[in-house]
């Protein structure tokens, strides 16, 4: 077992099956997409930071947005990029490496709810060095070992179903409550405020949920590898590109001082 642990240091990577071509394109959407994340979310931080009206529990909660997308983005584009410049032979990751990029991947994709689930995987030996995905997750880590990994799919799945349940049930009781007290005021002014807003976090909710939730079902079918990949990737790349224009544009606040950052330059 003790030397079946450490028994490849370093591991091939699969990466995208794509062609010549369409991996050049693929490089150009992914570049352009995460300058364009880096440099708005982190505008929107600098925003709040340097604005001492904005410095309200309302705007310092939408700090851990951009904090969250900055580290989604950056676990794996870079690398992705990286990958899409290197020969398929060639895309080598220690396992170190492949560890930590799990780690952060899904620290990203559970940090709205708090709750982590790499520890599982890292205590298999492995006895495999190729992974077959585009980067490192949980169940590509548990994939590298010739255990019985029955205990790890039933956690990750059960998981999944806990975490989506509660994170469903918390968020139609909290839009329950908003909107049996729309219901009871009479000011015309606060109830649209609230739609508003309460609309705003429901379409980024349903993104990331569909966004996330395809590559973790698509995982337990390998048929559907590629599949799996792209929706991995999006799940890195739609949320933290369309989080600062939601959020961003959608606070008053927020929306006006960039207005008048544009139009001072």
């Amino acid at each position: 077992m003790d030397n079946l642990t450490f028994r490849y240091r370093v591991l091939l990577v699969e990466g995208l099956q794509i062609t010549h071509q369409t991996s050049q394109l693929t490089f150009i959407f992914l570049l352009i997409t995460y300058v364009f994340t880096i440099v708005s979310n982190i505008g929107i931080l600098i925003q709040i930071s340097a604005e001492k009206s904005l410095h309200q529990p309302m705007h310092i909660l939408f700090c851990h947005l951009p904090v969250s997308d900055v580290i989604g983005a950056t676990v794996l584009i870079p690398r992705l990029l990286k990958d899409l410049l290197t020969d398929p032979s060639e895309r080598y990751i220690t396992y170190v490496e492949c560890v930590f990029q799990a780690f952060f991947g899904h620290l990203y994709g559970t940090t709205s709810h708090t709750i982590l689930m790499i520890g599982l995987s890292v205590r298999l030996s492995h006895c495999k060095s190729f992974i077959s995905n585009h980067c490192c997750d949980n169940a590509s880590l548990f994939k590298l070992s010739c255990e019985n990994t029955v205990i790890n799919n039933v956690y990750g799945l059960t998981f999944t179903v806990v975490l989506l349940t509660s994170s469903l049930g918390w968020v139609l009781m909290t839009y329950l409550k908003i909107a049996m007290v729309c219901l009871k005021s009479r000011n015309k002014a606060t109830n649209s405020k609230a739609i508003k807003t309460c609309s705003t976090h429901l379409t980024v909710y349903v993104i990331l949920l569909i966004s996330g939730f395809v590559p973790i079902f698509l995982h337990r079918f390998s048929e559907y590898a590629e599949n799996r990949k792209f929706g991995s990737v999006m799940f890195h790349v739609i949320p933290p590109g369309l989080n600062p224009i939601i959020y961003g544009l959608q606070v008053k606040e927020i929306r006006q001082r960039m207005l008048k950052l544009c139009r001072n330059s």
